[in-house]
Order: structure tokens, then C-alpha cells, then sequence
């Protein structure tokens, strides 16, 4: 009975290996106000008919106090034919300025933007990344 841990475990652990990841690159990760920003992407993980990852709702959230929502109209769900997206692109315009009478122009601000898919409005995977943004003279 000793031997049932470890291959409870072991039978457990490629499940609990695939499990899907979001992995978030912004680009540039740098810049100065105004600044469009590129953000891309990437799924892995999980299986490619994954019915709690097909066709979910999108929110990126800027870090700015600003949100991005997408949905789409997509075909009914086919176990073993419907497959999922694994890339997912957005750009965001980040305008920052220094009120009159401030003093010096601060150094770069910090902005975490998230990802998030959702199915009911329950989050599925999320993923992050950082921007450095710099004010306006």
C-alpha cells in the first residue's frame, strides 16, 4: 500500500503538466507618452479541442484603469473537430502627461496589462505582462 502515493502521483502528473498557460509579450516594453503598444498572445497547454477554452470571452485589462472586451459569433462546439485559438493579438494607446506646475518629468511608470478568457463570465486561464511608460515633458 506504500507504492499507491507515488503512483497515484505519477498517473496525475501529466494531467496536472498540460494544464493551459497564457504567456503575454508586449512590444515595446519601453516607450515614451504617447505610446502604442502591441501586446501578443500565446496559449500552450491543454488539448487543442478543449471545450472550456473554445470560443471564450477576451478582457484585457491595461493597467491604466482602462478594459478591452471581445467576443465572437462562433460555430457550435464539435468534441474531436473543434479546435481552439491559441493566439490572441491587441494594441493599446497609453497618453500620459505631468499636470502643469509638477516639477520634474518622473521616471517611467509601471503598467501591468492581463488577459484574461472567460467561459460565464468564469475565468478560465490568465496571463500578464509589464510596460514601462514615460510622461510627457
Amino acid at each position: 500500500m506504500r507504492f499507491a502515493g507515488p503512483l497515484l502521483l505519477a498517473l496525475l502528473l501529466p494531467v496536472v503538466a498540460d494544464k493551459p498557460k497564457l504567456t503575454l509579450k508586449a512590444n515595446p516594453t519601453m516607450a515614451f507618452s504617447p505610446a502604442r503598444i502591441v501586446v501578443t498572445a500565446d496559449l500552450t497547454g491543454g488539448t487543442n479541442d478543449d471545450q472550456q477554452l473554445y470560443c471564450p470571452a477576451i478582457e484585457w485589462e491595461w493597467g491604466d484603469g482602462t478594459e478591452s472586451r471581445q467576443s465572437a459569433d462562433c460555430e457550435p462546439y464539435e468534441a474531436g473537430k473543434t479546435e481552439i485559438k491559441r493566439h490572441f493579438t491587441a494594441e493599446h494607446s497609453y497618453q500620459i502627461e505631468e499636470p502643469p506646475g509638477a516639477g520634474a518629468t518622473p521616471d517611467y511608470r509601471d503598467f501591468h496589462i492581463q488577459l484574461h478568457l472567460k467561459r460565464n463570465g468564469k475565468n478560465v486561464v490568465s496571463g500578464s505582462t509589464s510596460v514601462k511608460i514615460k510622461p510627457q515633458d
